[in-house]
């Protein structure tokens, strides 16, 4: 059987059907000459993704399905396919319940596995064709721009576009990756970041971290309130710009000094002691202490870190010098002696 190459009907105005920016996409590409395999490479979306669109327009009556091929493979494994994995941007109803569930998202630090489809076709099209444009006449089409140029011109370099871009009612969240992705004016990233569905996004603050033109500012307000682990893996992490990862360590250490105990006993102890590097001349208070001291450490890594902190406290000390793991290694032993505050432990 002949694959189905999908067209739409004459006379469809695209700009009249409920479509996302990325359906619309798709339903422009829909020649009747070419089938769901090259749709996909057209696109750079999966089989199962279009297979969703197409579903959709044909029940639209945009699309008509060949008698013959009442369900197509691509249409019936896409039945499953999910809002986040096609990339629709979420209605006005739904923004504020996708947002909390942004927030827990994982690490924002880790590579981001759903990054923007098509970005090399929509930076091509802004190239080779909507570069050339004045300035004016990029931000007057932004405003009521359809994809593919609604996705393009998120590839503008000025931020006065990508505001007319959000004035867009077809600006969703495919598009906003892309702008947190590839912008690089920070007026641009505030503007993006305004729209708090967007900010919540974790998708946005994964690309807005790899983004060097992230500023300070616009870093603590995304990410100010996240958990001590969470930022030091953020000014650790080797996929961040190093302005970045600078800015994410004054924050650590901002958000680890009004921490209560036990943030900042998670922090210290899942990190195993990594994060006190960064933490240099930062006290803890007396809860901390005796949290640690509660515990029972088999590290050496941790030891280690711990004897290099200057800032670890007396009966801190103390309690590692009677750990196993110190008492069957001298080096250790000797290591944490030489602790500015094993005085104190002593006379403990």
């Amino acid at each position: 059987m002949e694959a189905w190459k999908p067209v739409l009907k004459p006379g469809v105005d695209l700009r009249g059907l409920p479509l996302t920016p990325e359906e619309g996409f798709v339903a422009s590409r829909l020649d009747g000459n070419t089938d769901l395999h090259g749709i996909s490479q057209v696109t750079g979306l999966p089989a199962a993704s279009i297979g969703v669109v197409l579903d959709k327009l044909v029940a639209h009556g945009a699309v008509a399905r060949p008698s013959s091929d009442r369900a197509t493979p691509d249409a019936e494994t896409a039945g499953a396919t999910t809002d986040a994995e096609t990339g629709r941007a979420p209605s006005d109803g739904e923004s504020d319940r996708a947002a909390p569930e942004a927030e827990s998202s994982a690490d924002p630090a880790e590579p981001d596995a759903a990054a923007p489809t098509g970005e090399g076709i929509h930076r091509k099209r802004y190239e080779t064709g909507l570069r050339e444009l004045t300035s004016e006449e990029r931000a007057a089409l932004a405003k009521g721009a359809i994809d593919p140029d609604l996705s393009a011109l998120c590839f503008d370099p000025l931020a006065g576009v990508i505001q007319s871009l959000l004035e867009n009612q077809r600006f969703g969240l495919v598009q906003a990756r892309l702008v947190a992705a590839n912008h690089r004016t920070p007026q641009g990233l505030e503007a993006l970041c305004s729209r708090s569905a967007f900010a919540a996004d974790g998708g946005v603050r994964r690309a807005l971290l790899r983004n060097p033109q992230l500023s300070p500012a616009l870093l603590r307000r995304l990410f100010g309130s996240r958990r001590s682990l969470e930022q030091f893996k953020l000014a650790v992490s080797r996929d961040l710009p190093e302005q970045t990862k600078g800015a994410a360590r004054e924050l650590l250490r901002s958000r680890f000094a009004q921490a209560d105990a036990d943030e900042r006993v998670e922090v210290i102890v899942k990190s195993e002691g990594r994060c006190l590097s960064l933490l240099a001349g930062v006290p803890v208070d007396g809860k901390t202490a005796a949290l640690l001291c509660s515990r029972t450490y088999s590290s050496t890594l941790f030891v280690q870190n711990l004897s290099r902190w200057s800032a670890a406290p007396g009966q801190l000390i103390a309690h590692l010098l009677k750990q196993e793991i110190v008492k069957r290694s001298p080096p250790l032993r000797t290591q944490l002696l030489r602790h500015p505050n094993a005085r104190t432990a002593d006379s403990r």
